[in-house]
C-alpha cells in the first residue's frame, strides 16, 4: 500500500500539476474589461454592402492598414489558428476595419481565404482613413496604428461591446499579433476559450433558470 503512495507521488501528481499550469494561468479567470462599450460601426458597410454591427456578437477585430496585401499572410494566420477552430459558433464574427480604396485587396483575400474554409463569418468593413483613426483612438489603447491606419494586432470584443484582455503590469495584452503564430496559438486562443466559455456558462445558467419558472 506504501509503495503505491509513494509511486502515485512521485509519477502522477507531478503529471496532474504539470497540465493544470500549463493550461494556463489566464484560462481559470475572467478576461477584464480593458474599454468599456466601444462605438459601433455607424454607417460603415462590408465588402458586400451589408451593415456590420458589433451588437450581440463575439468579435475578433483588426485593422487592415492601406497596404493590405503586405500583411495579407496575417489574415491565413488567424484564420488558421483561430477561426478554422471557431467558425461554427453562430454568435462569432472577424471583423477588419479597412480604408476605403482597398476594397480589391480585401477581394482578393477573401477569395483566397474561401479555397480553405467558410468565409461567411469575415467581414471586412470601409471607411475613411481619419475616421478609423478616430474610431482607434476611442478604443483607448496603448498601442497605435501605424502610418498605413493598420496593425498587426486583432482585438476580442464581447456581445456588450466590451473590449476584453490582460490588465496585470506584469503580463498586460490589450491585442494579439498575427504575425506571430505562437501569440495565437497560446495566449490569443488562451483569452479566447475564456470569453467562449463566459456565454456557455451564461447560456447554460438562463436555461436552467428558464426550466425553473
Amino acid at each position: 500500500m506504501k509503495k503505491n503512495i509513494v509511486l502515485f507521488t512521485l509519477f502522477v501528481l507531478p503529471i496532474v500539476a504539470y497540465l493544470f499550469f500549463a493550461s494556463g494561468v489566464n484560462s481559470f479567470t475572467k478576461l477584464p474589461i480593458l474599454t468599456p462599450k466601444i462605438p459601433d460601426f455607424e454607417s460603415w458597410t462590408s465588402l458586400n454592402g451589408e451593415k456590420v454591427t458589433l451588437n450581440n456578437k463575439i468579435t475578433i477585430l483588426g485593422f487592415s492598414g492601406l497596404d493590405m496585401m503586405k500583411n495579407r499572410g496575417n489574415y491565413f494566420n488567424l484564420n488558421q489558428k483561430i477561426y478554422q477552430r471557431y467558425h461554427e459558433f453562430e454568435d462569432l464574427q472577424f471583423v477588419v476595419l479597412c480604408p476605403l480604396g482597398t476594397e480589391k485587396d480585401a477581394k482578393y483575400i477573401v477569395n483566397q481565404l474561401s479555397t480553405i474554409t467558410d468565409v461567411s463569418q469575415w467581414h471586412f468593413v470601409f471607411a475613411k482613413t481619419d475616421e478609423i483613426q478616430n474610431y482607434y483612438n476611442q478604443l483607448k489603447l496603448v498601442g497605435k496604428l501605424n502610418e498605413d491606419f493598420g496593425t498587426p494586432n486583432v482585438f476580442i470584443v464581447d456581445k456588450e461591446r466590451n473590449l476584453r484582455g490582460r490588465k496585470d503590469k506584469e503580463d498586460y495584452k490589450e491585442g494579439y499579433n498575427t504575425f506571430h503564430l505562437s501569440e495565437l496559438s497560446n495566449e490569443m486562443l488562451d483569452d479566447f476559450k475564456i470569453i467562449l466559455y463566459e456565454y456557455r456558462a451564461a447560456l447554460k445558467k438562463n436555461n436552467n433558470a428558464s426550466r425553473k419558472i
